[in-house]
């Protein structure tokens, strides 16, 4: 994925910046193409970029990835820019691109990186500890006999609701039989058009029930209405790979963050000695050649000019002929 999203870009850079430069366009529909073109190239290498980040367990290529990473973001931000000013509005119509280059809608979704969250999940697990504190800090305690007061007073309003529920009840019961009472028996049905009212209202909600499945089923091959189905055994297996990969993650950058420590503090303690032994031999080395050239010792560089960092700066040949005690240095050097 790193390698094809890589390729994906040196074209795209290739075609937004070409050798020799195009002919400005004039025509706003085609101007829109371009960009849209560009637009949607470049969300389909964030998207890529996004999972080779998300999963590679690498720390240097990690940093290097989400270098490139912040850069395709950047640019997808410039060119929705672009639009939004061609077109004086938020909302684009791309079909006509997503044909060309044979995608759906859905490609136009520009999905979350996982790292905003993931990276920042220490300060949200922070801020919700500290909002549970504030909650149990400006929550009063009530001495016991409020709470027994409190505590009577739902249970009275609760018994008051259910004694209210009960009489509605038999009140309803009561209205129900002497209105049955009032009314007149009713004739009994023929046995066959008893059946036929029967048969109409069971088909008719068979029918129903048929065209509600029917329904659901087209509804779900559209792809409008989503199934929950359990995850299977390979599903399962690519999300436990996945949260292992980022639990490696961590424990690589952590350990690359305390080699870049060590590496340095070592390099210090060993090679340190020897490096300042050098380089104080080479100065006082090009003292004595400027000295023996000139009569004279020359002056050393103010710190504005960067101190003796200046002595071993790489100068071009003019500023080594109008400087002779840099001149003296460099031929002691190249010597």
């Amino acid at each position: 994925m790193w390698v094809q999203a890589h390729g994906a870009l040196e074209d795209l850079l290739v075609n937004e910046h070409p050798p020799t430069a195009p002919r400005p366009l004039k025509d706003r529909l085609q101007v829109f193409q371009v960009l849209a073109t560009f637009y949607l190239k470049y969300l389909q290498i964030f998207r890529s970029l996004e999972a080779v980040y998300d999963q590679i367990v690498h720390p240097q290529k990690r940093h290097m990835v989400r270098h490139v990473l912040d850069g395709v973001m950047g640019r997808i931000l410039e060119l929705k820019n672009e639009m939004v000013e061609l077109e004086f509005s938020e909302f684009h119509y791309f079909d006509d691109v997503l044909q060309d280059l044979k995608l759906t809608p859905e490609d136009l979704e520009v999905p979350i990186p996982q790292y905003f969250v993931r990276e920042r999940m220490h300060v949200l697990q922070d801020r919700e500890k500290m909002l549970a504190h504030v909650m149990e800090v400006s929550v009063q305690t009530m001495c016991l006999e409020e709470a027994v007061r409190v505590l009577q007073v739902c249970e009275r309003a609760r018994q008051g609701r259910l004694r209210h529920r009960f009489m509605k009840e038999i009140r309803q019961a009561e209205e129900e039989g002497s209105q049955a009472k009032s009314q007149t028996p009713i004739s009994t049905l023929d046995p066959d058009q008893a059946a036929t009212r029967i048969q109409k209202v069971w088909r008719g909600y068979s029918q129903r029930k048929r065209t509600r499945r029917e329904r659901l089923e087209e509804m779900v091959f559209l792809g409008m209405v989503g199934v929950l189905q359990r995850p299977s055994v390979a599903q399962l297996k690519a999300q436990q790979v996945e949260t292992t990969r980022r639990l490696v993650q961590e424990e690589n950058e952590a350990e690359y963050q305390r080699a870049l420590v060590s590496i340095k503090e070592s390099v210090r303690a060993v090679d340190g000695p020897d490096l300042r032994e050098t380089l104080q031999e080479q100065i006082r080395q090009w003292l004595i050649e400027c000295r023996d050239a000139t009569g004279k010792f020359p002056d050393f560089p103010n710190a504005e000019d960067g101190g003796s960092t200046a002595i071993f700066a790489q100068k071009t040949p003019d500023q080594l002929t109008n400087t002779p005690f840099l001149f003296l240095c460099s031929s002691h050097f190249c010597s």
